[in-house]
């Protein structure tokens, strides 16, 4: 075996951490990749040999994927949201969406095109739009949340940190909640755009960025009307776009009620500002019923305070809080307290 020089486990692992692909073909590849950008000033007293150096190497690379849940980062650098294309080139089958600030694993690059896994989808980006290497680890630490991952089913969140305080909803196991603080046994939390808490023994926590929407996800069900089809594309649009509490904006900024306000009067249909007002509004059916076009309400001690477009395969798009924008979610993300007609 051949013997590294003196190089340590610390420029190891700055290397990784600075994005580069270290070649494991040969010792020598390895020190060639290692010492060349790190620099003298880098190497310290303690040696190591090939395989120590690749342990390094591989033990910060398993760092990484703990944080952000990738090997080779991608961050999407897009205002709303990145194109994922079956194929390297603009006129390829859309098969996802990234929204911004999405992790994806980079599995390879073409002719101006990244191949990426991210979630359920796996294809082609724009390299313009991807941020990699340290730029994307750069930027994944800024934007990437601790999110509480609901580990059991039914999960209870509730208005203050008790097992007497409120009930407010229940989350599905999975799903991922944003986490503002840990206060000792209890985990607060943002549901949608307001804090609440959740027993600690029920969630992992883990640094989390988004992850792409495919479009089977986005895809709305069979039988459905022109108008229906038309609205939910058209609220998908703004998939990415800032929440901003009060607004009406699709582009600058929205609310909640703003967003679902903003979308339906495209289409002649006039909405109060208030999700508690909209949900008087048209016919209540069940979950079940639910087309593309419906309305999903959420509500808080048995007072409507969120609501959520229905875009079809139990999957919802609303405005859901600052850190997240207008986003895809399954409908049962939070118990639905009433779902709407208002189309007829």
């Amino acid at each position: 075996m051949h013997r590294v020089g003196k190089i340590s486990l610390a420029v190891a692992v700055c290397v990784i951490c600075a994005g580069m692909t270290v070649n494991a073909g040969s010792a020598e590849n390895t020190v060639n990749a290692v010492i060349k950008p790190a620099g003298v000033g880098a190497i310290l007293d303690e040696t190591v040999d090939a395989d120590q150096c690749m342990e390094a190497l591989e033990e910060a690379k398993e760092e990484r994927k703990k944080f952000y849940g990738y090997e080779n980062l991608g961050v999407a650098k897009v205002d709303d949201y990145l194109n994922v294309r079956k194929d390297p080139n603009e006129s390829g089958e859309l098969v996802g969406k990234m929204p911004r600030h999405a992790g994806a694993d980079v599995l390879g690059e073409e002719n101006g095109w990244y191949k990426i896994k991210s979630g359920k989808v796996t294809g082609y980006v724009r390299a313009d739009y991807l941020l990699t290497g340290a730029d994307a680890r750069t930027l994944a630490d800024e934007k990437a949340a601790d999110m509480a991952v609901c580990n059991s089913g039914g999960l209870r969140v509730r208005e203050e940190p008790s097992l007497e305080a409120c009930v407010i909803t229940q989350v599905a196991e999975g799903e991922e909640l944003e986490v503002v603080a840990v206060e000792g046994e209890w985990v607060k939390i943002m549901l949608d755009d307001e804090e609440a808490y959740v027993f600690g023994e029920y969630v992992d926590i883990a640094k989390k960025l988004e992850k792409a929407v495919s479009m089977v996800e986005l895809k709305y069900g069979q039988g459905v009307s022109d108008v229906r089809v038309d609205l939910v594309n058209y609220a998908k649009q703004f998939l990415g776009r800032p929440y901003v509490w009060g607004g009406t904006s699709l582009t600058n900024g929205a609310d909640c009620s703003g967003f679902v306000l903003s979308v339906f009067k495209k289409y002649g249909v006039s909405l109060p500002h208030y999700s508690g007002s909209q949900a008087k509004m048209g016919t209540q059916i069940s979950l079940s019923e639910a087309k593309p076009g419906d309305l999903v309400f959420y509500a808080k001690n048995g007072t409507v305070n969120h609501v959520a477009i229905y875009i079809g395969n139990r999957q919802v798009i609303h405005a859901s809080s600052p850190r997240t924008g207008i986003k895809i979610s399954n409908a049962s993300y939070r118990t639905p307290y009433c779902v709407r007609r208002i189309l007829s």
